[in-house]
């Protein structure tokens, strides 16, 4: 059965100006009630973990200053939220649904996180959304538990996981592979163990053409037992934020390409959301649902 972490029991923790991005966490789970694709017994409620699981990827000077509030003013600006004590505990609470996620991925072939892909978050800070890097937090978790032993990150968000890059720089257990925009933020992009920069308005035949050309391949290169995917929406032509010119088609694609090949490589897999800014909040809904419904489709 497709596991998924959903958190909208929780309140919401930004003020009225900065909630759209967040909506969809919200009407991505409704969605999927709503057409069938899911019901309540797919979803499962996270909690707050331990510090400590926290502590094993995030240096705890910062890790302290992050929950009692008292970053400095120019860290705080980096991150682009208001901090409070409800996002922190969000924040937190996000971990614990991709740790328990890919508990669920080592079981069931696949599992999903309705938040999650904040590949901002360094070991010592956050930046661009993020606080807490939660599929770092993830890998680590199963590594020190022994549950897997080599793991590969494929982050396709519009944005280069410079987090994640560098929390994974020193740790030959976990490759990073982020294929993102060329022009797009993190303008000092960090060095994954394989970065493919895409160029400006790059569209769907190209896109999928060098993933399909580079992931089977390194799959058989990195031998991994693990793989978590960021799937960010963010690729999408309507973006904001974005650079990319995938169509809604394009994207699904993507997706369908990813799991197929972990299927096929009985490769479990975990997948967190990552980013997606199209003006139209049902273009995004849209493009996220289509990844929970190619997994009901390709694993179940």
């Amino acid at each position: 059965m497709l596991k998924i972490a959903n958190h909208s029991r929780y309140r919401h923790p930004l003020p009225e100006g900065h909630r759209f991005p967040m909506l969809k966490y919200e009407l991505l789970p409704e969605q999927l009630l709503y057409e069938g694709t899911c019901d309540v017994s797919h979803f499962f409620t996270p909690e707050i973990p331990e510090d400590e699981l926290i502590l094993k990827v995030h240096a705890e000077q910062y890790y302290r200053h992050l929950k009692a509030l008292t970053l400095d003013a120019r860290a705080a600006r980096k991150i682009g939220f208001p901090l409070s004590k409800a996002l922190v505990e969000r924040e937190v609470i996000i971990a614990d649904g991709t740790i328990k996620a890919s508990t669920y991925a080592l079981e069931h072939g696949i599992a999903m996180n309705i938040a999650g892909g904040t590949h901002h978050a360094y070991s010592n800070r956050g930046e661009a959304f993020c606080l807490l890097n939660d599929q770092a937090i993830g890998a680590r978790y199963l590594l020190d538990n022994e549950l897997v032993k080599k793991v590969l990150i494929v982050d396709l968000d519009v944005h280069q996981g410079n987090g994640t890059a560098e929390i994974f720089q020193k740790e030959s257990r976990v490759f990073t592979f982020s294929m993102h925009g060329k022009g797009n933020y993190p303008f000092k992009k960090e060095q994954s163990d394989l970065d493919v920069a895409l160029d400006n308005g790059t569209n769907d035949t190209v896109y999928l053409n060098v993933l399909q050309k580079t992931l089977p391949e390194l799959i058989a290169t990195v031998q991994p037992d693990f793989v978590y995917y960021l799937c960010g929406v963010d690729v999408l032509a309507s973006d904001k934020l974005g650079k990319l010119g995938l169509s809604l088609e394009g994207c699904k694609a993507r997706d369908r390409f990813v799991l197929e090949t972990c299927k096929k490589a009985e490769l479990p897999v975990m997948c967190s959301m990552g980013g997606g800014y199209s003006p139209d909040i049902k273009i995004i809904i849209e493009a996220h649902a289509n990844t929970f419904r190619l997994a009901q489709d390709i694993f179940f």
